[in-house]
């Protein structure tokens, strides 16, 4: 029966208990910092990864800028008298310290000199995503613009 048992045999079984609790607490100390140390450097590696995909589409809109405006010094080349290198050289002024390469084409019209032909200017920019040293991406960035010679 249940008031059979002795208030000290209670007493040991509620003992034996306590004890485990306490134990089991104990060993949940460290666990939180234990998960941010296997979440952190993931965390950090992402963080890096948006960083570096922000710097190259940074890149992108400075080729894109610098393809506009050579295109648009381009188009006024007949009647001021720019050279193709002048083209290139508002390229590479537009881009804001890249390392660019321009080709001014307009096949009807190598010489610039017909109103109306057709000019394409094509600006392109080597890029790389590097994530603590690991290249992720690479290619190059290109932009091309048309448009008609004055």
């Amino acid at each position: 029966m249940w008031w059979a048992c002795s208030e000290e045999a209670h007493h040991a079984a509620s003992l034996a208990v306590k004890p485990r609790r306490h134990i089991e607490t104990r060993s949940e100390r460290g666990q939180t910092a234990v998960e941010f140390a296997l979440v952190a450097p993931v965390l950090i590696v992402l963080l890096l990864g948006i960083i570096q995909v922000g710097i190259a589409f940074n890149h992108y809109i400075q080729v894109t800028d610098a393809a506009r405006a050579a295109a648009r010094q381009a188009i006024v080349a007949r009647t001021s008298g720019l050279t193709i290198a002048d083209i290139q050289q508002t390229a590479t002024s537009a881009a804001g310290g890249l390392n660019v390469t321009t080709a001014v084409a307009d096949p009807a019209d190598p010489t610039l000199s017909q109103a109306g032909s057709t000019l394409t200017v094509t600006v392109t920019y080597p890029y790389s995503i590097n994530v603590l040293g690991w290249v992720v991406s690479s290619g190059n960035l290109s932009s091309q613009m048309t448009d008609r010679l004055e």
